[in-house]
């Protein structure tokens, strides 16, 4: 069914080159939509035990800031402590996250991420890359070359109108 999905969806998103910025976003939301989908399925092979959106973010927050607090942690997710803590303790669960006491403060807990959390991350990382190089191999070399053009055009353009307190918090999306 996801097959059938995927199939529907690039037939969508092949349509002539946008001229129009709505044309553009309407193309740029089914691509996304595709790629949700790509994720979901390097999600799902990565691991038998199912990680959510919010949870993977934490994974790659941990990754990036090693030894955050959870207040620190909460800052970055916008989220309530009780959340944070609750997202924390099903990883620790799935032995993806390590809690220890802070070298500053005996109040806080550092929170890291285990081997087992690290391993999960590479291995969807090589899932999803090898997801996107199959398909884009099967693109024409034109079109490849515009593919890249096109992304770094846009990278830019939500780099420049991207408000500064969100920028911090792309930067732990951006190793997805």
């Amino acid at each position: 069914m996801t097959s059938q999905i995927l199939s529907a969806r690039v037939r969508c998103v092949n349509p002539p080159p946008p001229h129009r910025p709505p044309d553009a976003a309407l193309a740029a939301s089914e691509v996304i939509e595709l790629l949700e989908v790509l994720w979901e399925r390097g999600r799902d092979a990565a691991s038998p035990a199912p990680v959510s959106s919010s949870q993977l973010r934490v994974l790659y927050i941990l990754e990036r800031d090693e030894g955050i607090n959870l207040r620190g942690l909460g800052e970055l997710l916008g989220s309530a402590p009780s959340s944070v803590s609750r997202l924390c303790d099903r990883l620790q669960a799935l032995g993806f996250v390590e809690r220890t006491p802070s070298q500053a403060s005996r109040r806080e807990l550092e929170l890291w991420l285990t081997p087992r959390g690290r391993r999960y991350l590479q291995d969807l990382r090589e899932r999803r890359e090898k997801a996107l190089l199959t398909a884009i191999a099967a693109m024409p070399p034109s079109t490849r070359k515009a593919l890249v053009e096109g992304l770094a055009g846009f990278r830019d353009a939500v780099a420049e109108t991207m408000p500064a307190r969100d920028r911090a918090a792309d930067r732990s999306a951006r190793s997805a």
